[in-house]
């Protein structure tokens, strides 16, 4: 892994965290390009030559290729890492957690944040049936977890993985969503967790 590594970034956002904070555990060097979606710049023509589905975060690996889709380059940069495990089965578990990531926990959790806390002016075009959809939808992806973490560290085996960073990146900040952790202990101490692991970084750290 040799070379530096640019990401094409919005800070605020946690498709674009994962990424930030697995690069800073495992000390990989990277260059940060800001992109303000505001403004539209995902939109852009030479934007989107880079990533034609106009979309952050984009990695550009050393050698010039490039990755799209935030639990893509987890598994890309954790490969032969502690972050991505061994065993076949375990291997196959992590899939299975960042596949419900972006199918059942980020479509509700992460799209109510939005909402709410990156573009509040879109909140008044929510009817009162989309934000109780994504209350119910996210409620039900935190009380899958909250299956898993009430009796156990972590998401996969005995270790943090790369199954753990997906799934952090708008848990904990699913209260911008406007969603009660309360309720989910185990998702509450298993947060703790992550946040107090050597190299760890918050959602605005830069480097």
């Amino acid at each position: 892994m040799a070379g530096t590594y640019t990401l094409y970034s919005m800070q605020s956002s946690g498709n674009c965290y994962k990424p930030r904070l697995l690069m800073h555990l495992l000390g990989i060097d990277f260059r940060l390009v800001d992109v303000d979606t505001f403004s539209g710049e995902t939109r852009r023509a030479e934007y989107m030559a880079l990533n034609p589905n106009g979309r952050v975060p984009l990695l550009v690996l050393p050698d010039g290729r490039r990755l799209s889709e935030s639990n893509a380059m987890l598994l890309y940069l954790g490969e032969q890492t502690r972050y991505v495990p061994n065993d076949r089965y375990e291997r196959a578990l992590c899939h299975q957690w960042l596949f419900f990531e972006q199918y059942e926990h980020e479509p509700t959790i992460a799209v109510a944040r939005s909402w709410l806390k990156i573009y509040p002016s879109r909140i008044g075009k929510a009817t009162p049936e989309q934000i109780a959809a994504w209350q119910k939808g996210g409620n039900h992806a935190l009380g899958v977890m909250e299956k898993r973490l009430a009796g156990n560290d972590w998401l996969v085996g005995a270790n943090y993985t790369v199954a753990d960073i997906a799934l952090y990146a708008y848990t904990h900040v699913a209260g911008e969503g406007g969603f009660d952790l309360g309720p989910y202990p185990g998702i509450g101490a298993w947060l703790a967790r992550v946040a107090s692991q050597p190299g760890h970084v918050a959602l605005d750290w830069r480097p």
